[in-house]
């Protein structure tokens, strides 16, 4: 009765109140008070009124369970029989709870210890007790009452054999129920036909065999292999087929370098020829193209499944850095979404994890944070982890703090399932509750595959410099085909000579295509998604370079201005948002239109055009510097309006992101990846936040081009431009951008006028190829008096790289300046204070690609000049400088920039105005003599 000494304590009210509760909610509950009730209710059901002599056969059950909780704890004790219920009631709900933790799920080594245990006596039973009869065995899905032998027998099955489930940490019943059915059928166990266990046998002995033919025939090399983990292949096979009877259509996986070449080769039918033929390490067909390792590369194919469905099937590049590239397949599942399925069941992400990076980097959680947000949701995705039990050389007691590597799984109330990786039908059991469950409620769902990694982390390393014994053990450990191999035999499903002549018949596939693979040349490299890009060749070196109109009818433009910010009379908005709309208005009629302006127009013409656009990122519908508006809520009832899905039957989508830049940055380019006829933008909050997401940057932005032959439109916004907020908020790190650029991979601008900025955004879409823009945005010049433009300037014309200064006479010029952004506008505030004719003001509004042969042109038209000179606000060993300096190196350029230093802008405004002063006055000196320097603290 020391169980239920809170009974002592609680009012009947209480009780009663809590009785309801549970009726309704029953996991809601505190567990021992879920216990008591569950206790009530079998006594209820099972013992009538003996369970309580002196409760009115009258009264209601809610008073019934306060009337024999009053009795129990008035006088001390509980009937014995329903004690023992309670007890096992206890005993159950300790197994679905902490089941997970003393399974046979590990293959090679002991799991550790965890205290208290599930044996009975821990739950106040004995030895005598497991002959006796509960009726807590309907519980768990048996008919009637059963002895508590066989209760514990088959919560065994369910909780503790090859399969750990984790699942009381969801908090939706609905979703607990549903599992908890699921595993009570056949025992949490998979239910296989002959035909689809050696359909199952077949898969695993490919995984094993193309290893052990690489590991023979590539003797050292690099393959990152899967040995100790194979029954990913049958597992893929499994999840993709069952999904397909789900309705899935299209599938999209993401995984990092271990185990790729297998599922290539098994999964996408990758020729093991072309395998081969890289592994001899030959040049790429296309010299433009540096290509990669072929443990990185992508794949997409149509594919039918054991039961006859076709299904598209990708798997994305990536590079090393491993969990990058889930968000990408995010991404490229909700473009997918959007453009085509318009159904989340249509579409299925997967993501390959590694043990140590599931639970080690950062942008995991980032990724996981998506799943029900409405701009990045995807309908759920199937996590799987092949769980090495070490990460390149670490121990997993050295790697993670948390019990298990899949603990990331709890932050969004995700099932887990810790599987065996040598019981092959365990796996394809869990496989298959994977593929159920992501189709009934659309949320993730984690497979934690402990398997053990054959080799070192690349087949050169020796792994017994840190896992003696443990290496020890693998070494005489069998792998899952032989383990298999012997159970299908025992059940007289194969024999050994089946087995045999299946071994033999793939071995002699594989030495042929091996022979094969001597005829090629030179490698070829497949086009990811290869059917959305088939109306865009690759860029032709020197195109960026041309000339695209990028105009619209001028009155048709006046008709959306005046449509997309002319507010709904029926809707109530704050007083602020109304002014600003009928300052917009006004901006319209007086023909000068901002920032903002031109954004919203550049937008609203491609709507027009039968083209998408997509902005996510940190308050991007506000913006941070409250430019944007696009999105405003009515005062009342926050009722949305979004101007700009008013004006055509096109998508327009703006989604404040999470706060994240790493993946968000990553979902979007995959976004744009799969959708080559959207406009997909990312904004930073401060271009300086965009450091947080350098990877996607580094290696998919500026090198997947010349990688994997991919392009793709992103667009990033970056506001940049030093105004005295210190150095966090000033630099969008333009150097970085710059230094990155080569073989026209990119686009990096910083216009300065609202035309130039609408006809740069048009030209993404303009173009018949697609590159990555990276745009210095402003902030002060949001709403800077000088950055108006005309109509006119958006209705005639094109992008102009570099806005020449419009000077009366050239000649008369003897200090060319070059600069670009924000700067410019200083620089002529002060050359009109002082009537400065001898010095011109030259925009590069494009710093990447240099249109050459306009600055070829404008150094010939000031040929009297005496100085060139480079202007930035930027610290000089930071902006543009060194970029402008090895293009321009035969000119004699020089430079005027702040001191170098090492962070991008001093904390003090006073400071900073004193650089900048400094800045603008040396290219004003009228003797030209430089000026002293200030040091930077």
């Amino acid at each position: 009765m020391d169980k239920f000494s809170f009974l002592n304590a609680a009012h009947s009210q209480l009780i009663e109140d809590l009785y309801q509760q549970y009726l309704r909610y029953p996991d809601s509950l505190e567990p021992s008070w879920k216990a008591f009730f569950q206790g009530f209710d079998f006594a209820l059901e099972n013992y009538g009124d003996e369970s309580s002599e002196n409760t009115s056969v009258s009264a209601n059950s809610s008073e019934k369970v306060v009337q024999f909780a009053n009795q129990s704890a008035s006088s001390g004790q509980i009937p014995d029989d329903i004690q023992r219920e309670f007890k096992v009631l206890n005993l159950i709900e300790a197994y679905r709870h902490r089941g997970h933790l003393f399974t046979n799920t590990n293959p090679v080594r002991q799991r550790r210890h965890y205290e208290p245990t599930l044996a009975i006596e821990n739950f106040g039973l004995t030895q005598a007790d497991l002959t006796r009869k509960f009726n807590s065995a309907t519980e768990i899905g048996m008919p009637g009452a059963a002895t508590l032998q066989d209760i514990v027998k088959r919560l065994e099955n369910i909780y503790c054999e090859s399969i750990g489930v984790e699942y009381m940490h969801i908090n939706n019943t609905d979703e607990k129920l549903y599992i908890r059915k699921w595993l009570q059928v056949n025992e949490n166990r998979a239910q296989l036909n002959a035909s689809e266990k050696t359909e199952i046998l077949g898969k695993l002995n490919q995984a094993v065999a193309f290893e052990n033919y690489l590991h023979t025939k590539f003797v050292g090399q690099k393959r990152f292999s899967l040995e100790g983990g194979e029954s990913l292949i049958p597992a893929l096979d499994q999840l993709i087929t069952r999904s397909s009877q789900h309705g899935v259509d299209e599938v999209v996986l993401g995984m990092a370098h271990r185990g790729r070449l297998n599922v290539l080769t098994n999964i996408f039918g990758k020729s093991y020829k072309q395998i081969f033929s890289e592994f001899e390490g030959k040049e790429f067909e296309e010299d433009v193209f540096s290509g990669d390792v072929k443990y990185h590369l992508g794949s997409s194919k149509k594919i039918k499944t054991a039961n006859g469905e076709e299904v598209s099937i990708n798997l994305t590049p990536n590079p090393s850095h491993l969990e990058t590239v889930a968000a990408l397949v995010e991404g490229i599942c909700r473009a997918k979404v959007d453009d085509t399925y318009h159904d989340y069941k249509k579409v299925l992400p997967i993501v390959i994890h590694g043990d140590g990076a599931i639970a080690g980097q950062g942008i995991v959680y980032e990724v996981a944070q998506m799943m029900t947000l409405e701009g990045y949701k995807t309908g759920g995705t199937v996590h799987i982890v092949v769980n090495n039990q070490v990460s390149f050389t670490t121990n997993y007691l050295d790697a993670r703090s948390s019990i298990y590597c899949t603990d990331i799984a709890k932050v969004t109330e995700s099932p887990v399932m810790h599987v065996n990786a040598d019981d092959v039908e365990a796996v394809v059991h869990a496989i298959r509750f994977a593929a159920d469950f992501r189709a009934q409620f659309g949320k993730d769902v984690y497979i934690d595959l402990l398997g053990y990694r054959k080799y070192g982390h690349n087949e050169g390393d020796e792994p017994r410099f840190t896992q003696p014994n443990l290496y020890k053990a693998i070494s005489k450990h069998p792998n899952p085909r032989e383990i298999y191999k012997e159970v299908l035999i025992k059940e007289g499903i194969v024999s050994d000579e089946v087995l045999k002549k299946m071994e033999s018949e793939f071995k002699n596939l594989l030495d042929a295509d091996y022979d094969a693979s001597k005829e090629i040349e030179k490698n070829a490299m497949a086009i990811f998604m290869e059917d959305a890009w088939k109306d865009f060749p690759l860029c032709p070196r020197g195109a960026m370079q041309n000339s695209v109109y990028t105009g619209f009818d001028l009155k048709m433009l006046k008709e959306l201005a005046v449509k997309m910010t002319t507010l709904p009379a029926d809707k109530k908005f704050i007083s602020k948002i109304t002014r600003l709309f009928e300052n917009r208005l006004k901006m319209i009629e007086s023909n000068s239109l901002d920032w903002a302006l031109g954004e919203w127009l550049a937008y609203a013409t491609l709507l027009t055009e039968g083209k998408n656009v997509r902005i996510s990122g940190e308050d991007v519908e506000r913006g941070t510097f409250s430019h944007r508006h696009a999105m405003v809520k009515t005062e009342d009832t926050e009722e949305e309006y979004i101007p700009l899905r008013h004006i055509s039957e096109s998508r327009f989508d703006i989604y404040n992101s999470h706060l994240s830049e790493y993946g968000v940055l990553g979902f979007d380019y995959g976004y744009a990846m799969a959708s080559p006829n959207t406009l997909t933008i990312w904004e930073a909050q401060f271009g300086d936040f965009v450091n947080g997401a350098q990877i996607i940057i580094d290696q998919y932005l500026a090198a997947a081009e010349e990688k994997w032959k991919i392009q793709n439109g992103l667009v990033m916004l970056l506001p940049h431009g030093f105004e005295g907020q210190g150095a966090e908020h000033s630099s969008a790190r333009l150097e970085r951008f710059l230094g990155l650029c080569a073989n026209e991979n990119m686009t990096v601008a910083n216009a300065t006028t609202p035309a130039n900025y609408f006809h740069l955004l048009r030209r993404q879409l303009k173009w018949n190829f697609r590159k990555p823009l990276v745009v210095m945005t402003p902030k002060s010049l949001l709403r800077h008096p000088k950055v108006l433009s005309p109509l006119e300037d958006f209705a005639t014309g094109t992008f102009q790289p570099i806005i020449d200064d419009a000077v009366a006479n050239p000649k008369k010029i003897e200090k060319l300046i070059l600069c670009s952004g924000k700067i410019y506008y200083e620089l002529l505030a002060k050359k009109e204070e002082l009537n400065c004719e001898n010095i011109a003001l030259v925009r590069l509004e494009q710093l990447y690609p240099l249109q050459q042969d306009k600055i070829e042109e404008i150094l010939s038209k000031y040929s009297s000049r005496t100085q060139l000179v480079w202007v930035q606000e930027e610290p000089e060993n930071m902006g543009a400088w060194a970029y402008i300096l090895r293009n321009f190196r035969d000119t004699g350029i020089q430079v005027i920039a702040p001191v170098a230093s090492g962070s991008p802008a001093p904390g003090s405004h006073k400071m900073f105005e004193r650089n900048q002063n400094n800045v603008i006055n040396r290219v004003f000196n009228r003797d030209d003599a430089p000026a002293k320097r200030p040091v930077t603290a």
